[in-house]
C-alpha cells in the first residue's frame, strides 16, 4: 500500500458496530475540525499549495476537500434519516478540487465552515436512537447500501486520513 497516499491505511470494519466503537468514531468526527485547524496553523500560502505527494492534491486542496466530503456526507445522513435507502448522488472529488475555490480559496473558509457543519452534525449524532444507526442509503457507483453507523466509522477515518496527509508532509518537510 501506498504509505503517501493512505497514511493510516484504509478504512476497514466488519460485522456490527458496537456503542463504543460508535462512541469513539464520533469522537473523533467531533474533533476533527480543530485537528484540522491545527494541522495546518502557521503553514504559509507557499507551504498550504505543497502537493503532500508526487501527483497528488496540495494542502489547501485537502483542506476544501473535507469540507466538501463531509457537506455531502452530512446530506446523506439526512436523507437516510427521512427517506426509505434513497439513492444518494455522488459527486466527484476529483473535479471539486480543481474548481476555482478548491485550488485558491483561503483555509479559513473551510474550517469555519467545517466547525459549524460539525457542531450541527454532533447534534443529529447524539441525537439518533440506535434504530436510525440502521437505517441506509444507496450508492449507485457500488450498488452497495450503506448503513448510516458503518458511515460514521467510514468519516472518522476519513477526517483522520486527510489530517495525517497533512501533518505527515509537515513532518517530512520539517515545517514546525
Amino acid at each position: 500500500m501506498d504509505e503517501l497516499r493512505y497514511p493510516i491505511g484504509l478504512f476497514e470494519h466488519e460485522g456490527e458496530v458496537t456503542e463504543e466503537q460508535l462512541g469513539k468514531w464520533m469522537a473523533d468526527i467531533a474533533s476533527t475540525p480543530a485537528r484540522l485547524r491545527e494541522a495546518v496553523a502557521g503553514l504559509s500560502d507557499e507551504q498550504l499549495d505543497t502537493p503532500y505527494r508526487a501527483g497528488g492534491w496540495t494542502l489547501r486542496q485537502v483542506v476544501h476537500h473535507v469540507a466538501d466530503s463531509h457537506i455531502n456526507c452530512y446530506t446523506r445522513f439526512k436523507l437516510a434519516l427521512t427517506e426509505e435507502e434513497p439513492t444518494i448522488r455522488p459527486y466527484y472529488e476529483e473535479r471539486w478540487a480543481e474548481l476555482s475555490d478548491g485550488r485558491s480559496a483561503p483555509v479559513e473558509l473551510s474550517l469555519v465552515l467545517l466547525e459549524s457543519l460539525h457542531s450541527r452534525w454532533m447534534i443529529l449524532l447524539q441525537e439518533m436512537q440506535q434504530d436510525q444507526f440502521a437505517r441506509a442509503f444507496v450508492h449507485p457507483e457500488s450498488g452497495k447500501t450503506i448503513r448510516l453507523d458503518w458511515n460514521v466509522g467510514n468519516y472518522a477515518w476519513h477526517g483522520n486520513h486527510h489530517i495525517a496527509h497533512i501533518t505527515r508532509l509537515r513532518d517530512r518537510k520539517g515545517w514546525q
